[in-house]
């Protein structure tokens, strides 16, 4: 796992919008995926802005799934 994958899971690890939430990271050099499902639009938008603010982060995929269940 590179430095800036680190990173995100611990930002995303702390923060409230995710409690029990496992999501997939893909990073290279500086380009994160973000992958996997959540609750909301909020929680999608969320992850990214989250994601948006670590240094090393350059770009932002969000491939997140909404999923209502």
């Amino acid at each position: 796992m590179t430095a800036v994958a680190s990173n995100v899971h611990q930002a995303l690890s702390a923060s409230p919008h995710f409690p029990g939430r496992h999501l997939q990271v893909e990073d290279s050099e500086g380009r994160v995926v973000l992958k996997g499902r959540v609750v909301s639009y909020f929680q999608k938008q969320m992850a990214q802005e989250t994601v948006r603010r670590l240094d090393g982060v350059h770009e932002v995929e969000n491939q997140l799934e909404v999923d209502w269940r």
